[in-house]
């Protein structure tokens, strides 16, 4: 396994790439790497010649409450599971490498980010499109893959990779979990016993919601019988409980095809989001991201 810091240097080889003409899946990441990092390693892999990941944590994307320097890094741990995962190439650029000036450009992403997580991180999606301009320009991958835990990154992603015409399939992966269901996070180590033991059901109530959705029950009300259902189940507080349609993230109408209920809950030292993503029959055929 290679590994590059130098831009220059990443860009050779990736020309290299590219004559031998093999395809490139890439995998972006901000380190410290989890199972859910891995398993989209792994489809990279199924479906690729090489597979490329970077390790960057992005600057641009924290917003004023949220502590950049702080944020957990470990390379050395993250080279060895990359490796054993089968990772051709990591690109682990510093930050004056990847900024070496102050932009003269900015991006300011308009759609899919004022509603879920988005509504409280002003600015972070902002920083997540301009990083993402930057990789996929230096990448120059095939396929990119994200996991769709993050379904609201995963649709500014979508609407990126379109609205610019880059020549990239997005691959979303379905969330890894736990055997009782709960979507596995680095966070979930914080959870009390009692916590971990009721977390589940998160998953639960939002399976719940899409059986009640599809039946033919209103968004809203869904919503609320879902809120309920964890205020009765849970000790967490309920951060949200919103229902969309996807990729788009807009209130669904009877012609949305495909649609996203997602949750978030706030325990006494973890915040927990989880979401479910199903079609919805009203037309059959290719869709942009998995279901769950």
């Amino acid at each position: 396994m290679q590994v590059y810091e130098n831009i220059q240097e990443f860009k050779n080889q990736i020309k290299s790439i590219k004559q031998a003409n093999l395809s490139i899946g890439f995998v972006p990441t901000m380190g410290y790497l989890h199972e859910g990092h891995l398993s989209l390693v792994e489809a990279a892999k199924n479906e690729n010649d090489i597979v490329i990941m970077s390790i960057f944590v992005n600057p641009l994307q924290f917003g004023p409450n949220e502590d950049y320097s702080t944020y957990p890094r470990d390379f050395g741990r993250d080279k060895e599971l990359a490796e054993e995962a089968g990772v051709d190439l990591i690109f682990a650029p510093q930050p004056e490498e990847m900024y070496p000036r102050t932009p003269s450009i900015q991006f300011t992403v308009s759609e899919r980010v004022n509603v879920l997580c988005g509504r409280k991180r002003e600015g972070h999606f902002d920083g997540v499109a301009a990083v993402l301009t930057k990789l996929f320009h230096l990448a120059e991958p095939d396929r990119a893959y994200f996991g769709l835990k993050d379904a609201q990154q995963v649709a500014v992603v979508d609407g990126l990779i379109k609205d610019f015409n880059f020549p990239i399939q997005l691959s979303p992966v379905e969330t890894v979990r736990e055997e009782d269901g709960l979507a596995k996070s680095s966070r979930n180590v914080k959870l009390t016993s009692e916590e971990r033991r009721e977390a589940p059901e998160i998953y639960a109530a939002l399976k719940y919601g899409k059986d009640m959705f599809l039946s033919g029950i209103g968004a809203e009300d869904v919503e609320r019988m879902i809120s309920e259902r964890l205020r009765e189940r849970t000790s967490g507080t309920v951060d949200y409980v919103e229902i969309y349609e996807y990729p788009f993230l807009k209130a669904p109408d009877q012609s949305s095809e495909k649609i996203i209920i997602a949750a978030a809950l706030q325990y006494s030292n973890a915040r927990l989001i989880d979401n479910v993503i199903f079609s919805t029959g009203v037309r059959e055929g290719d869709s942009t991201c998995l279901e769950q």
